[in-house]
């Protein structure tokens, strides 16, 4: 089994207005053309097909001990949590689950951009 974290909504809504809001980066691994009907607000837009490509973006700060939050969300929470466990098996560090991913994200009252 592979290791990364998963949080809820609230979770995350209530870390976003915290100091360590600071070291987060949000992933949606959806595709574009769902991105585009809403993305939480500041998320990078990464489709789960394109993340092996790009994993290496990160690999050398987080290699230098940087502790930033790698959030990922997707529609529902499913291919977001594949995305996590690819990058726990490839040794990343600090990665995490949205439990519900955007619908539960939306469900909770979040703000989404368009």
């Amino acid at each position: 089994m592979y290791s990364f974290k998963e949080l809820g909504p609230a979770e995350l809504r209530a870390l976003l207005q915290t100091p360590e809001a600071k070291r987060i980066r949000l992933f949606d691994v959806r595709s574009p053309a769902e991105a585009q009907r809403g993305a939480i607000p500041g998320a990078e837009n990464v489709p789960l097909h394109v993340l092996p490509l790009r994993e290496g973006e990160w690999r050398s700060t987080e290699d230098e001990g940087d502790d930033t939050l790698r959030i990922f969300y997707c529609q529902s929470g499913g291919r977001s949590a594949q995305a996590c466990a690819l990058l726990s098996a490839r040794g990343h560090r600090n990665v995490c689950n949205l439990r519900g991913g955007i619908m539960g994200w939306i469900e909770s009252g979040g703000a989404v951009s368009l």
